[in-house]
């Protein structure tokens, strides 16, 4: 299929690309490397009246490192992360998940703005986003705000963001002393995720952080995982398994067998490797 008539603009700043969206009332989008939108307008699943081209602007591009965070720009590419690029404020993490992300092609023009904007529940920045306390900076008619990852995401391709907002980029604390581990479990080399799991420890740098996707809604923050992690150096294999269920059983009431035996899955393979580190 291809996908109905709308209109194109290329702004030259953010205060124009907002000003674009505000005009157009909820009927425009914002788009970078539109490997997504793009997907779902040609399945006409989404109308658009209008696209608001934002991937040169200056300010999404963005890369400022302060020694204690990172920040990253909304435009930044999959693999400029993967090819480690920008500095790494995750010892390894982001450049590892970006590098399993569907397929090259896709990596080359693919944003994590907007991976995070669409907040596809099998993407595989939110659930990386939330185990690394990440914010996201939001630019729109009321100016500049801050929102934590684990906040922006909101439900199944659902964020706190506005219609006139746009995604400026994420802010990410270093950490210094990171062990992380992460699991995926795909039907296919390069497919959504049917359940992925992100763990982040960091004992100079706050509790452990325990994140899931792959749901039937959204990428969650596991804390009763998080705050075994915490509360255990040596994790007993029943003992996580049974945290685990009960973390899933508040946040994905409705998940299958198969849903569960993932999920579980993945979160004791991401926290072994991290421990095995």
């Amino acid at each position: 299929m291809k996908p109905a008539a709308f209109q194109y603009s290329r702004p030259g700043t953010v205060a124009e690309a907002i000003a674009l969206l505000s005009a157009a009332a909820g009927s425009a989008m914002p788009i970078s490397g539109g490997q997504s939108l793009l997907i779902l307008m040609s399945l006409r699943l989404t109308m658009i009246d209008m696209l608001v081209d934002v991937s040169r602007l200056p300010e999404l591009r963005e890369i400022r490192d302060d020694r204690r965070h990172v920040f990253i720009g909304a435009t930044t590419t999959h693999a400029t992360i993967e090819d480690g690029k920008i500095p790494d404020p995750s010892s390894g993490l982001m450049s590892r998940v970006a590098s399993k992300i569907a397929y090259r092609a896709i990596r080359n023009l693919g944003t994590i703005g907007g991976s995070m904007a669409l907040a596809d529940p099998s993407a595989d920045w939110p659930p990386c986003l939330i185990a690394l306390d990440a914010e996201v900076s939001i630019a729109g008619p009321d100016g500049q705000r801050w929102e934590k990852a684990e906040d922006f995401v909101r439900g199944a391709y659902e964020t706190s963001l506005l219609p006139a907002e746009i995604v400026l980029g994420v802010r990410i604390p270093r950490r210094k002393s990171a062990r992380w581990g992460t699991c995926k479990v795909s039907r296919k080399s390069g497919a959504f995720a049917d359940s992925m799991a992100v763990f982040v420890e960091a004992s100079d740098d706050g509790p452990p952080r325990a994140a899931l996707t792959g749901t039937t809604s959204h990428a969650r923050l596991l804390p009763r995982v998080s705050q075994y992690a915490q509360d255990h150096s040596f994790l007993d294999a029943g003992d996580l398994r049974a945290v685990i269920l009960d973390d899933l059983a508040e946040l994905v009431p409705d998940a299958d067998p198969y849903q569960l035996r993932c999920h579980v899955a993945t979160v004791s393979r991401a926290i072994t490797e991290a421990r095995s580190s």
